[in-house]
């Protein structure tokens, strides 16, 4: 997606920006995987979590200002994020449950 921006000024900020969030939120589950605590899970999971909510608002940028064309390129970034958005919260649900426990 990043080499479909634009070569302009907005296109390359929003493009790094994508890159940044789009990228973090798969070793910050790694890092969850090898949390030292419940705590510790739960925290790393938010932190993938609120990367996976920005990358989202990157996308919906990228289609409201017609960055990329055809914006339906983007329908299938977008589900998949809004996919991974659900499981993450709810594994960070299930946790919190658990740690109550």
């Amino acid at each position: 997606m990043s080499e479909q921006m634009p070569d302009t000024k907005a296109g390359r900020h929003i493009s790094s920006q994508m890159l940044r969030s789009g990228t973090s939120p798969a070793p910050n589950y790694g890092e969850a995987q090898s949390a030292e605590s419940k705590s510790d899970f739960i925290h790393k999971m938010k932190v993938s979590l609120k990367e996976l909510r920005e990358t989202q608002v990157w996308l919906q940028i990228i289609v409201q200002a017609k960055l990329i064309k055809p914006s339906t390129k983007l329908s299938p970034l977008l589900q998949e994020t809004d996919e991974l958005i659900s499981i993450f919260f709810k594994s960070i649900d299930t946790a919190k449950k658990n740690k109550e426990r």
